[in-house]
């Protein structure tokens, strides 16, 4: 059973980068990473780049909503970006915004937060 309620509205919209953003990623306190499938369509492309908070979950769960980036729990070293439906006790369940072209938690089930990597926070630049 979850421990939050289902996030029903799937995210649209995710900003651009601040200075701010290009300072933290300059002082690697941000990972930039490229978008390399469909499974983010529309709000991510293929050959988007993001940037990605790796400590923004040092001292909380993921919230459903969040956009985060995981490693798959199937094929080391493969990285998913993924939106957090709901977190659970054992796990938080993934989902892509593209279901017909998304590997997610409908395939391989409740990924455990200890593999979420980090939470994206823009558009890069």
């Amino acid at each position: 059973m979850p421990v939050n309620s289902p996030f029903e509205t799937a995210p649209s919209q995710l900003r651009s980068s601040r200075p701010t953003d290009v300072a933290l990623w300059l002082l690697r306190q941000r990972r930039r990473l490229r978008v390399a499938g469909r499974s983010m369509l529309p709000l991510l492309e293929p050959g988007t780049e993001v940037l990605i908070n790796p400590r923004a979950y040092r001292h909380h769960l993921p919230q459903p909503g969040d956009l985060v980036v995981a490693c798959h729990p199937h094929q080391p070293g493969l990285q998913l970006i993924k939106w957090v439906v709901y977190v659970a006790p054992e796990g938080c369940f993934l989902k892509g915004l593209n279901p017909a072209a998304s590997t997610d938690s409908r395939e391989f089930g409740l990924v455990s937060c200890t593999e979420i990597l980090g939470r994206v926070v823009c558009r890069f630049p």
